[in-house]
């Protein structure tokens, strides 16, 4: 099974699978505040409000970057 990791914020988690990630950069200029590959954790989910995160996940090209929704 492909690795996942997930980070949440408590309304939003964000799925990123490293072995389909192509490193586009696509995440880091639309949110650098929030995609940082040189910290761990390299996501810092609290720094932009779900609506931008999501905007941006779709953005992804490979499809290395997922989300799911808390159900209310």
């Amino acid at each position: 099974m492909a690795e996942k990791k997930e980070y949440s914020n408590g309304e939003l988690t964000i799925i990123w699978q490293p072995g389909l990630c192509q490193h586009a950069g696509i995440c880091v200029k639309m949110l650098p505040r929030v995609y940082n590959p040189k910290e761990r954790p390299w996501i810092k989910i609290g720094n932009a409000t779900t609506e931008e995160l999501i905007a941006q996940i779709k953005q992804c090209p490979s499809g290395a970057l997922s989300y799911k929704l808390k159900k209310k």
